[in-house]
């Protein structure tokens, strides 16, 4: 049963992966500015370039940031539910545990956001 939701998760990561490459090839694809054209036009294409890159970049991380952070919180509660389950008595160290942890979870998730603001208005 393990090795089958290994598998799955695999499969899973193979599938972003793919995607992401399939969004990226056009971008990628995009032609080098003409050098006939006019210094400005070159410069206004190149600057548009460097936006549009920005923002699938920004895009990629937030989205990877927020995938994995749902991803451990959903399975730290799991976890957490299933203790509590079995040692009702141990209930508030467990919540406590985990609360700590999704916090630490959440915090991470903030910092990507913060990087990809950066990203977006400084760089």
């Amino acid at each position: 049963m393990k090795k089958l939701v290994q598998m799955k998760k695999v499969y899973v990561m193979a599938l972003v992966l793919l995607l992401s490459a399939a969004l990226a090839v056009p971008v990628l694809a995009a032609g080098q500015a003409d050098p006939a054209q006019a210094p400005a036009a070159a410069a206004e294409q190149s600057e548009q370039s460097s936006i549009g890159m920005k923002a699938i970049g920004a895009g990629i991380a937030i989205g990877i940031a927020a995938a994995g952070g749902a991803v451990g919180m959903g399975m730290t509660t799991a976890k957490a539910s299933e203790g509590i389950s079995r040692q009702p008595e141990a209930e508030g160290k467990i919540r406590t545990t985990m609360m700590l942890g999704l916090v630490f979870i959440e915090t991470a998730i903030i910092y990507a956001l913060l990087v990809v603001i950066l990203i977006i208005f400084v760089l």
